[in-house]
């Protein structure tokens, strides 16, 4: 993999594609928050329709969005070093 004049490893696919579903995960997480806190203050009925799968969703994407950003970082750091060892 060659390497940009300032020495910089270049972004893959990948790693975009990571990075934006990691951000993408999190905003989504802070809008179902908001969405269940403004439901819940307007009376709705909380176990019923898609608010179940809202509510897991406020603790299940940051986790994922955590592991999704470790991956990215991971990698970006293995392709560095390979490509410091020169191959």
């Amino acid at each position: 993999m060659s390497t940009n004049p300032s020495g910089d490893v270049p972004v893959r696919r990948i790693d975009r594609i990571l990075a934006f579903m990691s951000l993408g995960l999190l905003v989504l997480s802070i809008v179902s928050f908001f969405a269940i806190m403004i439901a819940s203050a307007s009376g709705a009925d909380m176990s019923t329709g898609v608010w179940p799968i809202v509510g897991v969703l406020v603790y299940i994407a940051p986790i994922v969005a955590f592991a999704l950003l470790l991956a990215v970082l991971i990698m970006s750091f293995v392709r560095r070093a390979r490509a410091n060892r020169g191959g």
